[in-house]
This record gives C-alpha cells, sequence and structure tokens, in this order.
C-alpha cells in the first residue's frame, strides 16, 4: 500500500488543497527559530563576543561536560566538522580544554574562563527566554511545551524512517 495520498486527476481540486510554504507549520517554526537566533547572535556577540555556534558549544558544555566532539555536534546541531572548528577557536581562546577520551574521542570541558563565561551566557539567555515568555499566558506556556516535545518525537521518528 502507497503511504502517500493519491493525487487527484484533476490539477485545480488538487491546487486548492494545498497549503503555501508560509502556513506550512514547519516553515513557521523555522522563521520563529530563525528571528530568535538572529537576536542571540546579535547580543551575545556585543556583550560576550562569541557567536551563536560558539554560545551553543559553551552553553552545552556548561550544561553537561565532558561531551565528545561528536555528542556536540549533534547536540548543537552540526556536523562535526564544523563543531571540531568550533573547539578549536574555543580551545585557542582559553575557554575549552580537550582531553582524550574512551578509545579515539576527544572530550571537551570548559576551562576556568570558559565556566566564568557560561554563567553570563546562560544568565543572557534565562533573561531572553523569559523576554519570550511574558507574551505568554502560563496555559499557553504548558500548552507550547508539551507541542514542542510532541512535534520533537515525530519528527524525530519521520527522520529516522527517511534513512
Amino acid at each position: 500500500m502507497n503511504a502517500l495520498p493519491s493525487r487527484s486527476a484533476d490539477p485545480a481540486a488538487e491546487d486548492t488543497e494545498l497549503i503555501p510554504i508560509r502556513e506550512l507549520l514547519s516553515y513557521r517554526l523555522h522563521r520563529v527559530a530563525n528571528a530568535l537566533s538572529r537576536s542571540a547572535a546579535l547580543r551575545y556577540r556585543r556583550e560576550f563576543d562569541v557567536s551563536l555556534q560558539e554560545w551553543r558549544t559553551i552553553a552545552l558544555l556548561g550544561a553537561d561536560e565532558p561531551l565528545t566532539v561528536n555528542r556536540l555536534a549533534r547536540l548543537a546541531g552540526l556536523d562535526k566538522a564544523q563543531m571540531s572548528r568550533v573547539a578549536t577557536k574555543l580551545a585557542a581562546a582559553g575557554l575549552v580544554e580537550r582531553e582524550p577520551g574512551p578509545g579515539r574521542t576527544t572530550q571537551l570541558t570548559l576551562t576556568r574562563s570558559g565556566q566564568s563565561l557560561y554563567r553570563g551566557l546562560i544568565a543572557a539567555a534565562n533573561e531572553r527566554n523569559n523576554a519570550f515568555l511574558v507574551c505568554l499566558t502560563p496555559l499557553e506556556q504548558e500548552v507550547l511545551d508539551s507541542a514542542l516535545r510532541k512535534l520533537a518525537t515525530l519528527a524525530k521518528a519521520l527522520e529516522r524512517s527517511e534513512r
């Protein structure tokens, strides 16, 4: 059985059933996420002199170190080569320390300077988070959290099925 819906023989009828890209959930979420990321990137660059990728790396390490380059890349949504470049730059700045891990892995941890920067970054991120949440009622916040969890679970399942 074909998992795709059958296509109408009438192209005009088919067009009325299609949702334009601007109304697609994935597109709308992407646009919101990009807007959030752009404003975060501007603030973190201005206040802390780090890129968005560097901020995410520092924040992920600050929350759960040590982490391997591969694990960090997956968590940050980067490929391994990108994460390796970010880690190299952070290590050169004295914010991250690289140590051999099990097998051929490299474990990353924050230095004292990195931990200090993490505290400032995560405080700014929490401030931004609270600024966004004030436009939602407590119930809307709960519904949004539940919806995002469900969408993330489904998105991961769909991604696995595409492989």
